[in-house]
């Protein structure tokens, strides 16, 4: 019986030893993964982020164009006939610029004129008739209807051929022929396109993003530039701005007036810039350029973090790329501090040790 408590005594000792060393052996795996965290961790360089409500400068790019360009058509199609003008030719109004051939037309007037004169020779028999009591009155209804009939389908017929032929509705300027003589064209093809440029002044329609859009304002002011005159710019005023997206550009239309358009040669669709000085205030964050990853157009991204410990990768709308510094108006809501050093190492939610500026 001794012996028998004496073995089980020195097993209890045994199991003891052995559950010390597991619980040992546990600590020491817990704090070596510690340090392989800490020692995973990416070293980077921090700029505590701040705001300033500024006004905005927004540059953008679009085309040159007026607010009354035209494009003028035939009512009724057919064969093209004569085309009197070519594109840069100008024009007065009520000048002949092109024509149908109109032979077709031409006979459908006939006919409608056939009609209209059989229709009242017909009107004024029963007429007669009734009037000695042998036609009926429906007979005479029928007679005015038929006769109305017939003038209306002659009205229909001359307005065709009347607008078988296009004349320039103002003083101005062929910006482009779209057809040839002799080509068939359906109703309403676009044949010239016009514009007044002696009423109007040219007009640049740049593209926007949504957040560049709520930040311009009619009557802003801007300057622009046009690609053939690089020498050259003329000011501007933001004139109106569009109420729907663009569903081919995913992007806002501005027009953009320019105060002195004549004093510049400005072709129509002719490419240009402007830079957009907005009246009201925004809050902006101006970010060093190096901590901007795969910048395209008016969007990036940045990585960011609020502990210190965990970076965040965050895409930022971008209103302005100066000489050493971006200009982001979007994105940056909410964080306080920006990596700019290191983040091409980093992925999102990565462990940082890290430094402020």
């Amino acid at each position: 019986m001794k012996s028998y408590l004496m073995s089980v005594a020195s097993f209890r000792n045994s199991a003891l030893a052995l559950a010390a060393v597991f619980l040992v052996s546990a600590c020491g795996t817990k704090n070596t993964a510690e340090n392989i965290n800490v020692s995973e961790a990416i070293p980077v360089k921090l700029m505590e982020l701040q705001s300033q409500q500024t006004s905005m400068i927004i540059d953008a790019t679009g085309s040159f164009s007026t607010d009354d360009e035209t494009f003028l058509s035939f009512k009724t199609g057919g064969i093209t006939g004569e085309i009197f003008v070519r594109a840069g030719d100008p024009v007065r109004k009520g000048q002949l610029l092109a024509t149908l051939v109109v032979t077709e037309i031409a006979a459908q007037v006939n006919q409608a004129k056939l009609g209209l004169a059989k229709a009242t020779r017909d009107y004024e028999r029963v007429k007669n008739l009734y009037a000695d009591s042998v036609a009926t009155l429906e007979q005479l209804q029928n007679a005015i209807t038929a006769k109305e009939l017939a003038q209306q389908q002659l009205e229909a017929a001359s307005f065709n051929l009347e607008h078988s032929e296009i004349r320039a509705k103002n003083d101005g300027v062929v910006l482009r022929k779209m057809v040839n003589s002799g080509q068939v064209v359906a109703p309403g093809t676009p044949i010239l396109q016009t514009s007044s440029k002696g009423k109007a002044d040219w007009i640049l329609k740049v593209a926007v993003s949504d957040y560049q859009w709520a930040a311009i304002n009619p009557k802003d002011e801007a300057t622009v530039f046009a690609d053939a005159f690089p020498d050259s710019s003329i000011g501007g005023v933001v004139l109106s701005k569009s109420e729907q997206i663009d569903p081919s550009t995913g992007s806002f239309i501005i027009d953009i007036q320019l105060v002195n358009g004549r004093s510049m040669p400005i072709a129509s669709s002719m490419f240009g810039k402007a830079r957009i000085q907005t009246s009201g205030k925004s809050n902006v964050w101006n970010i060093p350029y190096e901590s901007l990853l795969d910048g395209n157009g008016s969007t990036g991204y940045v990585f960011v973090t609020n502990d210190q410990k965990v970076a965040s990768r965050v895409p930022v709308t971008i209103t302005a790329i100066r000489e050493n510094e971006v200009v982001v108006g979007k994105g940056l809501e909410g964080y306080k501090y920006l990596i700019i050093s290191g983040s091409a190492y980093l992925t999102d939610k990565a462990s940082i040790i890290s430094s402020s500026k």
